[in-house]
Order: C-alpha cells, then sequence, then structure tokens
C-alpha cells in the first residue's frame, strides 16, 4: 500500500489544546434509490427557511446540533452565512411538528450534477420514531428531482451512535475517511460548556 498520498503520521497523534477532533466518514449514492419515498408523518412539514435572518438561522442551528456539537455554521463569518442563505442553489428546510421547530434539512446544489446532504438533524426526543426515516426519504426525493449525478454526505464520531449506519441503510456508501480538527466551541463561547456531554471537555491547562 502507497502511503505518499498520507498527509498525517501513523498511530497516535496530539491534538492541540483547547481543539477537539473527529473522524469523519463520507458516503455517496450515485443511483436513485428504487423504494418509493414514505410520507412525512401526519403534522410534519419541510418549510423552507426564508430570508436571511443569522440570528434565527443559527438559533435553530443551534437547537438541532449542540448535542453532537455542530459548530460549523457558528464559527462562520456573517457575510459567509448570509452569502449560503441567499444561495439559490443551496435549499434549506425547516422541520416542524405542528408550529413547533424540530429540525434542519440542507440541500446544495451549487456542484454541477451533485446534490450533498449538508445538514439533516433532528432536536431531542424526536428521534427513534421513524422520523429520521420519513425525512431522508424526503431529502433523498428533492435530490433526485435534480438531474444528479451524485448524491453525498458525511458523518462524524460526533454524530449520534446509530447516524453511520443509517445512511448505509439510506442507501449510501462510504468512501472516504477523514480528520478534522476545530477549536472546541465550548471553549470559545459559542456553545455552552455542557453540550455535547458524551464529548469530553478538556480545559487547556
Amino acid at each position: 500500500m502507497s502511503t505518499s498520498n498520507i498527509n498525517i503520521a501513523f498511530g497516535y497523534s496530539d491534538i492541540p489544546a483547547g481543539h477537539v477532533a473527529s473522524v469523519v466518514t463520507c458516503l455517496e449514492m450515485r443511483e436513485k434509490p428504487n423504494t418509493p419515498a414514505a410520507p412525512l408523518p401526519e403534522g410534519v412539514t419541510l418549510s423552507p427557511f426564508e430570508g436571511d435572518d443569522l440570528n434565527a438561522y443559527r438559533a435553530l442551528f443551534r437547537k438541532v446540533g449542540e448535542d453532537w456539537l455542530w459548530f460549523s455554521r457558528l464559527f462562520m463569518p456573517d457575510q459567509t452565512l448570509k452569502n449560503i442563505l441567499n444561495n439559490d442553489s443551496i435549499d434549506i428546510y425547516i422541520i416542524r411538528d405542528g408550529a413547533e421547530d424540530i429540525g434542519l434539512l440542507e440541500l446544495d446544489f451549487s456542484e454541477q450534477g451533485q446534490c450533498e446532504l449538508v445538514f439533516l438533524g433532528l432536536v431531542q426526543g424526536t428521534t427513534g420514531k421513524g422520523l429520521g426515516r420519513a425525512v431522508i426519504n424526503k431529502a433523498s426525493e428533492l435530490a433526485w428531482s435534480k438531474p444528479l449525478e451524485r448524491f453525498w454526505v458525511h458523518t462524524c464520531t460526533f454524530d449520534h451512535p446509530s447516524a453511520l449506519n443509517f445512511y448505509i441503510r439510506s442507501g449510501f456508501t462510504p468512501y472516504a475517511f477523514q480528520v478534522e480538527v476545530r477549536p472546541d466551541p465550548r471553549l470559545t463561547g459559542h456553545l455552552p460548556r455542557h453540550a455535547a456531554p458524551h464529548i469530553p471537555l478538556i480545559d487547556p491547562q
């Protein structure tokens, strides 16, 4: 096996103080699934996120992702995030149960012939009831309603323990690993210190 393209050392590597690291699995789907999409449960809707209210978006992002240490959109400069919210090639949906916001779905069609499932998350207390399966089916339906060659997603070791198998059962195939290192958002103040208790919080010495 060639090691010429490996940019990190074999074995254990120290992570800088105040940072966190996760292993990312990239998955893709090259063909539209043959199974028909199951309908969303009664009362559950996907409502397009309208406008570019950064506070509203980040509040939903935190509500959905705090338990799993979602941080990318919290570190992102305001103008960069505003550009995303105003991008016609990016479809953002609020998952609602009645009037309550319970999840986030984001599909990025910016690259021709491809769609990235950027975010799919539900708030605590809604998982394990089949809702995730209905939403991923709907996401797949929305993605493949356009001329696609590839639908892809990534998940990491910070996500729900069943996330990887969930995507595989949904028709995605793993194709690559990555390692992501970022400042711990609980130490930068972007998330509360009690967020994601399954990930140890290590104060820098």
